[in-house]
């Protein structure tokens, strides 16, 4: 009870200071509130980006290893000149790994040719990706399909003119419907639409069905070299599961040393890349920009926190002769301290909610005007308030504590 008319006296002084000193308040909160508003907004946007990122990067499934001639990242301690003279990855490895692996549950040899543009009649799609891929992609990459269906085994086998579109190029070139059955002219060759993948819509990385045209690896093999480094050929391995990506991996780096005859003090002429290099990555970039966030929100929150005490010193002077009587009436020195101490944290406590309503406004704004999930996580909330009430017990412990060690008697006398 008596804390409970603590905070109630210190409420009613805090809200009386705010009504009589209405311009220098809100200047004293200015601080606090960009401060707050700062803090969780770089917080909001470096989760918003990192969620949207990994959600691309989780598209390239999380148990599946790409063996490929580019390390993704590079690496600081491998030349790129290197790299450069690694060969690509051919057919026939893929098909000895198909042979011989123990850990896979499905390998895929795949190849992709970016930026095309497609015709059907009257409608063109720009920017379009061709990709043929073999039978088991559909194993080793996740995706639905919003009609037909996928290549079978005698298709993928004999190489039957067929294809799998993306969402968008399905709407642009048939927008009256009707894809399945459809003829499209791709290198030269008709082939005839049997699916559509399901709408994923546009990600940060570019990873999304809705521009590509799939066609089997067999089909594509009569048009051009599916091993020519300009289609980018990788082999995906998707790990059985149950199975940690180090035992697949393990057995895979033995499988490609074995099939390119390297001796035990070679490197390796090929990468094994995995969403965990992704990752790891975002984790230090988005690490380094929480900590950058967090400095120029503490900077902005300082120079709040200096607003405040400044604010309570004036309280301390122009509530003296009420503090002389209070002390005079029988109230202790903590009462004192504590009143003061609770009208900071108040003050600091309406900078924050000021500055979180707008993070809540800037919020709402990006999401009408940008299709994007912003994220507010309860965490950042969490950190944004408790910063607040740090900041009003540092910036207004030192006036309570001047204010309760006042002498009653010299507080009654003074003006």
């Amino acid at each position: 009870m008596l804390f409970l008319k603590l905070f109630r006296e210190s409420f009613l002084f805090a809200n009386d200071a705010l009504r009589q000193n209405k311009l220098r308040t809100f200047l004293s909160l200015l601080g606090v509130t960009i401060g707050i508003f700062t803090i969780i907004s770089v917080f909001s946007a470096v989760d918003t980006l990192r969620n949207n990122l990994q959600k691309s990067v989780n598209k390239l499934g999380s148990n599946s290893i790409y063996v490929e001639k580019w390390q993704w990242g590079g690496g600081q301690d491998y030349p790129w000149w290197k790299f450069l003279q690694r060969p690509e990855v051919k057919v026939r490895e893929f098909l000895e790994l198909q042979k011989r692996s123990q850990t896979a549950q499905a390998i895929s040899y795949e190849i992709s040719i970016d930026n095309r543009v497609v015709k059907y009649k009257s409608h063109t799609v720009s920017g379009a990706s061709i990709d043929a891929s073999s039978q088991d992609h559909d194993k080793t990459w996740n995706f639905d399909f919003q009609e037909g269906r996928y290549f079978t085994g005698l298709e993928s086998r004999a190489g039957s003119p067929v294809t799998v579109i993306g969402y968008d190029i399905a709407q642009n070139l048939f927008p009256d419907g009707g894809a399945l059955g459809k003829e499209l002219k791709i290198m030269g060759r008709n082939v005839t639409v049997i699916g559509v993948f399901k709408k994923e819509g546009d990600d940060i990385l570019g990873i999304s069905n809705d521009k590509e045209i799939l066609l089997p690896l067999n089909f594509a093999k009569n048009v051009i070299d599916v091993q020519s480094a300009n289609y980018h050929p990788q082999i995906v391995v998707r790990g059985k599961s149950g199975l940690a990506d180090v035992e697949v991996e393990s057995e895979l780096r033995g499988l490609m040393r074995s099939l390119r005859r390297l001796g035990p003090n070679q490197d390796d002429n090929f990468a094994l890349n995995k969403t965990s290099i992704i990752s790891n990555r975002l984790d230090v970039v988005f690490g380094v920009l929480h900590t950058v966030g967090l400095i120029i929100g503490l900077f902005s929150i300082l120079v709040g926190g200096f607003g405040i005490a400044n604010i309570m010193f004036v309280s301390v002077k122009e509530r003296t002769n009420i503090i002389g009587i209070q002390k005079s009436l029988g109230a202790k020195s903590y009462f004192i301290l504590l009143q003061f101490l609770i009208e900071a944290i108040i003050l600091c406590l309406m900078g924050g909610v000021i500055g979180l309503g707008m993070v809540y406004g800037a919020t709402a704004l990006v999401k009408a005007m940008v299709d994007i999930q912003v994220v507010l996580d309860v965490k950042n909330i969490i950190i944004g308030i408790g910063t607040s009430v740090t900041i009003g017990v540092i910036s207004g412990i030192i006036p309570a504590y001047f204010a309760s060690r006042l002498d009653p008697v010299e507080a009654i006398r003074s003006n």
